[in-house]
């Protein structure tokens, strides 16, 4: 049973140790980027970003579709309202339709006078003027067929029935497949390529700023806790100091060598220390929740940090060109690559003057089909094309649009000259904080030496006599307030050293 409860209590403290491991500032580092979301989405910005520009890489090929609809309509198609007739004549010799009639027929006299001819195909009765046959209309009077062809009245007629020019649409079918394959797009396709390529840059280029962003929240975060961790140990410190002396003045006082207000104002320090622990201890912890938070750690998980010792001296960022640090900058990356947008947007809105060509080309089929007369069945063919569209007039929208276009451009050249101006000056600024933090450390060093000196010999005062408490807690305050600024200073050289990092693009 005590073996179980070991094994169990061994299991139970697992997460505590790991929990207690010390980390330093590349560990932090590396949560942080394995758990930030902001870095996560800007990641998938950049992989989206990859499949427009695929995309956009892909309308250099044809684009080839099928398709296919069925339409049911509810009455078939009638070429007739009703059944037709159609007479039936002759060619004459000119291959013209006419009566039969030539210039060689022999008229058969009738019994009421008129004429008939064998050879025509009409009913119409005849009669001869000037020697020529004329036919009779309905009222018995003479009429010229070639001005009035609907007096002829026709012998033989065919049949047309209604049913015979009557086709079966109430199903159709239509399918096929057809491709576009464009030719000449004034370079449309050839500058959205370069706009989908640019937009692929600028998401990269915010991954970094995001990464640098996150770092710069961790490095600020981590010694944040350092600094909080050396001021709680200050704190502390200077409590133990105020409490010895304030045991040492109820010790005086009861011997009568003190009076009550020297040990009351003793108690008044020792509780402003108790405050001020009580202060540096909450900060230590809010600020520790805060690192937790930028690591993705639970906010309550205790972490311990290994660089508390703030003496070491620290690798200042060596001097780059401005050249290279505008290279390494993202934000010069991704106006880089703005410009380049408004370049390839303002030749896309000069390609709208040209003309656009385009091959096409298929094969389609139907049911029914008229190929081959009107067929219930399958049956179609291939078809192949040049599309062109030539732009004649607008009414000037497009030249406004392309001076737009123009004035888009310059903008974001401008933009980059501002932005780089600024780096610059961000660059100088930082170089000169660097190299005064650097200074207001070791003068701060050098007040902590004196401060510490001046506290041993207060204090060996105050043990032989000859000082007052008064004095001596003027030299504790002093070497608290120089601990203090000495603390500040050295976090001021880490971030400020961060921050020209940041500057000159090297932060990682």
């Amino acid at each position: 049973m005590k073996k179980i409860l070991l094994i169990t209590w061994c299991v139970c403290c697992i997460p505590y140790l790991h929990a207690q491991k010390p980390m330093d500032l590349p560990e932090c580092r590396q949560l942080a980027l394995e758990n930030n979301k902001s870095l996560k989405i800007a990641e998938e910005n950049v992989r989206a970003a990859q499949s427009l520009s695929k995309a956009a890489f892909a309308q250099f090929f044809p684009n080839i579709s099928a398709y296919g609809s069925y339409l049911y309509n509810q009455k078939n198609l009638s070429l007739l309202g009703a059944d037709a007739h159609l007479p039936v004549g002759v060619l004459d010799g000119n291959g013209n339709f006419g009566t039969g009639i030539t210039s060689t027929s022999i008229p058969t006299p009738n019994a009421d006078g008129t004429f008939t001819f064998e050879e025509s195909a009409i009913n119409n009765k005849f009669t001869l003027i000037d020697g020529k046959p004329v036919p009779l209309d309905a009222q018995g009077k003479p009429f010229d067929p070639g001005k009035n062809p609907e007096n002829l009245q026709w012998r033989n007629y065919a049949l047309l029935p209604k049913d015979a020019m009557e086709f079966d649409i109430h199903n159709i079918f239509v399918g096929g497949i057809s491709f576009v394959q464009p030719l000449f797009m004034g370079g449309k396709i050839v500058q959205l390529n370069n706009i989908a390529k640019s937009n692929q840059k600028i998401a990269e280029a915010r991954v970094q700023e995001k990464t640098d962003e996150l770092l710069v929240n961790v490095d600020e975060a981590y010694w944040r806790v350092v600094s909080l961790e050396n001021k709680v140990q200050l704190a502390k410190e200077y409590r133990k100091l105020v409490a010895e002396l304030d045991k040492n003045m109820q010790a005086l006082q009861e011997e009568g060598l003190a009076t009550k207000a020297d040990a009351l104002k003793i108690k008044v320090k020792l509780n402003e220390a108790d405050v001020s622990l009580t202060k540096a201890e909450n900060g230590l912890s809010l600020s520790r929740m805060a690192l937790n938070q930028l690591c993705g750690l639970p906010l309550d998980k205790p972490i311990e940090l290994k660089d508390t010792d703030l003496k070491e001296p620290i690798e200042v960022q060596l001097p780059v060109s401005i050249e290279q640090a505008w290279a390494n900058r993202p934000e010069i990356k991704m106006l880089t690559q703005a410009g380049s947008i408004a370049e390839a947007n303002n030749k896309i809105m000069a390609s709208r003057f040209m003309p656009t060509i385009a091959l096409t080309g298929g094969y389609n089929t139907t049911n029914p089909n008229i190929f081959n007369g009107y067929n219930k069945k399958f049956d179609g063919m291939f078809t192949f094309g040049v599309n062109a569209v030539i732009p004649l007039f607008h009414f000037g929208e497009k030249v406004h649009t392309l001076n737009a276009s123009r004035s888009q451009a310059v903008i974001a050249k401008l933009e980059l000259e501002d932005a780089k101006e600024k780096i610059e000056l961000q660059i100088h600024q930082n170089s000169y904080r660097i190299n005064e933090s650097l200074k207001k450390q070791e003068t701060t060093r050098q007040n902590v030496e004196k401060a510490k000196e001046n506290l041993f010999y207060a204090q060996e005062g105050f043990d032989a006599g000859v000082i007052t408490s008064t004095d001596l807690l003027m030299a504790q305050t002093a070497w608290l307030s120089a601990e203090s600024e000495y603390l500040d200073a050295a976090i001021d050289v880490k971030l400020n050293n961060l921050y020209l990092k940041k500057s000159t693009g090297n932060l990682r």
